[in-house]
């Protein structure tokens, strides 16, 4: 059974840092491309940050490009969000998401969601 766990949201001032982190189980995590998404009240889900199995690619949406750091520990089954100089408009559900195409075909799987809240 395959499980994404995220951790670490919270209520952050603007411009504070939060650390999420998704613990995930149940496949061969480093053959999965992991994403973080949010969703904010009212809006459509946006895809945040990705990184490649390998760790070494990484992309971003232009609005944290500078703010946001995706990670990965592939020998713990781990994927983070660090999120520095945090903006209101950062404030939404953040989902864990895995993505894998191996020779059986397309896996997609999706964490609960964890609460970012940033307000003065």
């Amino acid at each position: 059974q395959v499980q994404l766990v995220e951790s670490g949201g919270g209520y952050v001032q603007p411009g504070g840092s939060l650390r999420l982190s998704c613990a995930v189980s149940g496949l061969t995590f480093n053959s999965y491309t992991m994403k973080w998404h949010r969703q904010a009240p009212g809006k459509e889900r946006e895809l945040v940050a990705t990184i490649a199995g390998s760790g070494v690619i990484t992309n971003y949406a232009d609005s944290v490009k500078g703010r946001f750091t995706i990670s990965r520990d592939n020998a713990k089954n781990m994927v983070y969000l660090q999120m520095n100089s945090l903006k209101p408009e950062d404030t939404g559900v953040y989902y864990c998401n895995a993505l894998g195409f191996l020779w059986s075909g397309r896996y997609e799987y999706w964490g609960q969601g964890t609460q970012v809240t940033v307000s003065s």
